[in-house]
C-alpha cells in the first residue's frame, strides 16, 4: 500500500513539474525563438541532473540501461521536435489532445499488458483522466491551416516511447539514466538546429527563466520515472500525463487567462480521476 501510495505522489508530481515547465517554456517561447528555449533549457536540466547524480553517489548504469536511456531521449527530442512543429504550422486544438492521450496511451497500454487489468476504480479512473487531458487541451484557433495530426501522432508516439524506454532502467537508478536520456535528446535537437541554420542563442536575461525551466523538467522526469519505479506503470502513465491541468491552471492564475467550460470540465474529471486511481 504504502509503495501504490508512493507511486500516486510521485506521478502527481511528475504533472506538476512539466506542467510548469510547460508554462514557463510557453511564455519564454513568446520572446525567444522555441529552439533556444528547448535547447538551453535541456542543456541546464542535463548539468543539474549530472550534479544530482553526483550527488546521490549514482553509479554510472550499466550498458542495457544507457541503451534504454539514450533510446528515450532519442525519442523525447523528436517527439519536441514534432510537437513544436505541429504547434507552428497545425492547428492546436487537434495537435494538442492527440499528443497528450497518445503520451499517455502508449505506456498504459504495455503496463496493462505486463501487470493486468487494473481494478475497476482505476480503470474509470483511467477513463476520466484520457478525457481530462483532451478537455483541458481543446483550444480556440484560426481556421484554414492543416491540421497537423501527423506531427500530433510523431509527438505523442516520441512522448509514449520516452516514458515506456526510460522506465525500463534498473530500479534505484533515476539521475544517471536522466543524464543519458538529455544526452541523446540535446544531440537531436542540436542537429536539427544545425541542419536547419536555426537561430537559437537567446537573450542572457532569459537565462535564469530557462534555467528553472530544465530544472522543472529534469523534475518531471525524476518523478515519472520513481513512479514507474515503485508502482504500476500505467498508473505512472496516466497521473504524469495530466500535466496540461497545470498549465491550464498556472494559465488561470497567473496571466488570468479565460477558463472555458471545456477546460473547467477538463480539470474537474482531472480531480476526480486522480482520486479514483488513488483509492482503486
Amino acid at each position: 500500500m504504502g509503495a501504490e501510495v508512493s507511486a500516486v505522489v510521485f506521478g502527481l508530481s511528475a504533472a506538476a513539474a512539466w506542467g510548469a515547465a510547460d508554462f514557463g517554456g510557453g511564455l519564454l517561447s513568446r520572446r525567444a525563438r522555441a529552439f533556444a528555449v528547448v535547447l538551453v533549457s535541456q542543456a541546464v536540466g542535463l548539468v543539474g541532473a549530472l550534479a544530482a547524480a553526483i550527488a546521490r553517489g549514482e553509479p554510472v548504469p550499466p550498458s542495457s540501461d544507457l541503451a534504454w536511456a539514450l533510446a528515450a531521449g532519442g525519442f523525447g527530442g523528436l517527439g519536441l521536435v514534432a510537437l513544436y512543429h505541429g504547434l507552428a504550422t497545425g492547428r492546436m486544438a487537434i495537435v494538442a489532445p492527440i499528443t497528450g492521450v497518445l503520451t499517455a496511451a502508449l505506456p498504459v497500454a504495455v503496463g496493462i499488458a505486463l501487470a493486468g487489468l487494473p481494478g475497476p476504480l482505476r480503470l474509470a479512473g483511467f477513463g476520466l483522466g484520457f478525457a481530462a487531458v483532451v478537455l483541458v487541451s481543446v483550444t480556440t484557433d484560426r481556421a484554414g491551416r492543416p491540421s497537423g495530426v501527423r506531427a500530433a501522432l510523431l509527438a505523442g508516439c516520441g512522448f509514449g516511447l520516452f516514458a515506456l524506454f526510460i522506465s525500463r532502467v534498473t530500479p534505484g537508478l533515476v539521475f544517471g539514466p536522466i543524464v543519458a536520456a538529455r544526452s541523446a535528446s540535446i544531440a537531436i535537437v542540436g542537429l536539427l538546429v544545425a541542419a536547419g541554420r536555426r537561430p537559437w542563442r537567446p537573450g542572457a536575461r532569459l537565462f535564469p527563466a530557462l534555467a528553472l525551466v530544465g530544472l522543472l523538467d529534469v523534475a518531471g522526469n525524476t518523478g515519472f520515472l520513481l513512479a514507474a519505479q515503485v508502482g504500476r506503470l500505467d498508473v505512472a502513465a496516466l497521473l504524469s500525463s495530466l500535466y496540461p491541468v497545470v498549465t491550464v491552471v498556472l494559465a488561470a492564475g497567473v496571466l488570468r487567462e479565460r477558463v472555458t467550460a471545456a477546460r473547467a470540465l477538463g480539470v474537474a474529471a482531472a480531480a476526480v480521476a486522480v482520486g479514483l486511481i488513488a483509492l482503486g
